[in-house]
């Protein structure tokens, strides 16, 4: 909050300026004093620090990426503040997408975006202090290869949901939380308002259009087929073997978005899921034939939400 304030007198300094008419050594001295003002704020963080939660996790109640980050928290067992928004907001005008990490190491507090840099922050801070429990975050090579493909098939999966939504205003509204009460009431608000621009801009960012719908679900179907063909041999881990790890957790979270678990965010944001009776007719043709096709996939997903997705 205190630097909020300062960042809001920043902005309208020039106003003042300009409404007072004021001499170029007055301009001087008001500068001054909001450099001395940003001083005070500095050695009031250090003698009387802010009381905030050691981890805090900004997510959209209904992004696949929040949720990776969100799940391997819950494993690990840490206690954490969950701030969800209406994250297009971010996104347009600040440049930031969710997830977004913000931690405090002594006095200082420190933000990490991106879920692949979120887990490998987990996994050097509580890789020791947990051991086994953290076992299941070690980036090995095997697993950051097949991560970096998951998070190019999750990216074809948020514009092949666009595809099929941004026609459809109150859906798409639903799954940014216009009627979630956890996004702030002032996003909430302006969300109806401001949809034209956040829909036109999603178009041109993600490249919505036919041609790359049928790339985007050539993509997806093309990494759906290599997991189906990795679990064809009964294992229960992506990579082998029976014990999960992030990677299996990676994909259980982005496949998320069109299996529609029950215990998507452990059932914490119930506002996340959305009934797919309310989704265009398009869009659950494509969820059927994944369905028929990729059996032994969405299985996993289904088993390890059913099994494995429990809060912290």
């Amino acid at each position: 909050m205190r630097k909020l304030i300062h960042s809001l007198a920043l902005i309208i300094l020039p106003i003042i300026v300009a409404w007072h008419g004021l001499s170029v050594t007055g301009a001087v001295a008001l500068v001054a004093l909001l450099l001395l003002w940003r001083w005070a704020i500095s050695v009031s963080m250090v003698l009387s620090p802010p009381k905030v939660p050691e981890l805090e996790l900004e997510t959209i109640a209904a992004s696949h990426y929040a949720e990776k980050a969100r799940w391997c928290m819950d494993r690990l067992g840490l206690e954490y503040q969950e701030n969800t928004v209406a994250g297009i907001f971010g996104v347009l005008f600040t440049g930031r997408s969710v997830p977004k990490l913000t931690f405090r190491t002594g006095l200082v507090r420190s933000t990490i975006g991106n879920s692949p840099e979120i887990l490998r922050y987990l996994w050097g801070r509580y890789g020791n202090e947990l051991g086994d429990t953290a076992a299941f975050l070690e980036p090995t090579a095997e697993r950051v290869e097949l991560e970096r493909l998951l998070d190019r098939y999750g990216a074809c999966l948020q514009a092949w949901v666009y595809y099929h939504i941004l026609d459809h205003r109150d859906v798409t509204m639903k799954a940014w939380g216009v009627s979630s009460p956890e996004v702030p009431a002032w996003q909430r608000a302006l969300m109806p308002v401001l949809y034209p621009l956040f829909a036109a801009f999603l178009r041109k960012a993600l490249q919505i259009s036919d041609e790359n719908y049928e790339e985007m679900v050539e993509k997806i179907e093309t990494v759906l087929a290599d997991v189906e063909f990795r679990l064809d041999d009964g294992r229960r881990s992506i990579l082998g073997g029976d014990d999960t790890d992030y990677v299996d957790m990676t994909f259980a979270s982005l496949t998320a978005l069109w299996v529609q678990p029950e215990q998507f965010a452990a059932g914490r944001v119930p506002s996340a899921r959305i009934d797919w009776a309310n989704y265009p007719i398009q869009m659950g043709v494509d969820v059927e034939r994944w369905n028929h096709q990729y059996p032994l996939a969405v299985a996993l997903v289904e088993r390890l939400y059913r099994e494995e997705r429990v809060s912290g």
